[in-house]
């Protein structure tokens, strides 16, 4: 018999929701929640802190994507709102994402990626060039910010010239995760519109005018008599724009923070760019800008003889997850050689919705780090890093002050 989960007795992660606990001393409670149990309570249910744990409930398609229920867990009731809530391939379920994940996932694949290294390299430099010869930046606005823009673009085939739009409106719907959805959804909704009219116009440009770019691929894309409707086109490109942009300049913020604190790993980076691969990994499995998701429960689920009922909201730690000690020797070290583990960091996710942009996201980190360990010698922090808040849904430094030597 099942015992529910509501009658363990287990560490609770409920912390008061207004700025005053940060981020290291959430990271602080956690870990200590971790050494004691494998889950905990949090203010909507459940978090999931071990490793083998999160990534068998991630495998687990009874738990479903909680990604399209974040306005009820915010307490919006506006049904103007909730009307706009539609299915796209990060929150959609069963048949209907393995429908969405086939027609998609070879535009996604490690060679199209890889196409792209050239271009990633010259806005790397380009955005670099701009600062090398100042010796010092805050990087997060200098680099970090603009730098995945341009490839969103050059993946779209969109104008250059429209870079700071597209930023702009990552920004704005990424405002979704902040915990302040009353006031933001406004400022969401006017993006989501624009963004959703512009990509509009490109698909049909694309269906009289084919190109050698993402949306075209996504327009071609057939299986078994089967395409994407304009609808399918437009939610695929908003979920690229929004997980292609702020998630790899949120990253590359926290990797190079790291390296800001490690030095003899910079420049053991700028000596051997081939350690670039790993030096991602292991920046991502060490402090990765995505620190959790969630999931619901489709139906009654019983996991190590719990009942989850069915409703129930689990959150698994995939950063508390990418440091246990059962999986990664000395996880809390530090080191860009650190042999590829047999089981992998957990920052992309697992099962079914493990990111489909992962090849690109790889290729513009590895990229990035590559160069700026050469072009950056010298590395240290200039000032104090001023994070986002710790609530958001993606975590990054806002500001990154940094000071080297001269190129």
């Amino acid at each position: 018999m099942a015992t529910p989960v509501s009658d363990l007795d287990i560490p609770d992660l409920t912390w008061a929701d207004d700025g005053t606990v940060t981020a290291d001393q959430q990271r602080a409670t956690v870990a200590k929640a971790a050494g004691e149990s494998w889950i905990a309570r949090n203010m909507f249910g459940y978090s999931i802190l071990h490793y083998d744990d999160v990534v068998a409930m991630l495998r687990d398609k009874r738990w479903h994507s909680a990604s399209g229920k974040i306005m009820e867990m915010s307490g919006i009731d506006n049904p103007e709102w909730l009307a706009r809530r539609r299915t796209s391939i990060l929150s959609a379920e069963g048949d209907e994402h393995t429908r969405l994940r086939r027609l998609v996932g070879p535009a996604f694949s490690p060679r199209h990626a890889d196409a792209l290294r050239p271009y990633m390299r010259r806005v790397v430099n380009e955005l670099l060039d701009e600062f090398t010869s100042k010796g010092e930046a805050d990087l997060a606005v200098d680099f970090c910010e603009p730098y995945p823009i341009p490839i969103i673009c050059e993946l779209f085939g969109a104008p250059k010239d429209d870079w700071k739009l597209f930023s702009e409106w990552a920004t704005d719907i990424f405002r979704i995760f902040n915990g302040n959805l009353h006031e933001d959804m406004p400022t969401i909704i006017r993006a989501q519109d624009e963004l959703d009219a512009y990509v509009s116009d490109i698909i049909e440009q694309r269906r009289s005018t084919p190109s050698d770019d993402l949306i075209s691929s996504l327009i071609a894309a057939e299986s078994d008599g089967d395409r994407l409707t304009h609808a399918e086109l437009i939610g695929l490109c908003d979920a690229v724009l929004m997980a292609g942009t702020d998630t790899t300049r949120n990253q590359l913020g926290c990797s190079v923070s790291l390296f800001a604190k490690h030095p003899d790993q910079w420049q053991l980076l700028a000596e051997h760019p081939e350690l670039a691969p790993r030096a991602v990994e292991e920046t991502m499995r060490y402090f990765g800008t995505v620190r959790g998701t969630a999931r619901f429960a489709s139906e009654d689920i019983e996991y190590r003889d719990l009942l989850f009922p069915k409703g129930s909201f689990i959150a698994p730690s995939l950063a508390q997850a990418n440091l246990d000690p059962t999986v990664f020797e000395h996880p809390g070290t530090f080191d860009i050689t650190r042999d590829p583990p047999d089981k992998p960091q957990l920052t992309f996710g697992s099962g079914i919705h493990y990111c489909l942009g992962a090849a690109l996201a790889r290729a513009e980190q590895q990229e990035a780090l590559a160069i700026m360990a050469t072009r950056l010698p010298d590395l240290e922090l200039a000032g104090e890093i001023s994070w986002k808040s710790a609530t958001a849904g993606i975590f990054g430094p806002e500001h990154l002050p940094i000071r080297f030597t001269p190129t």
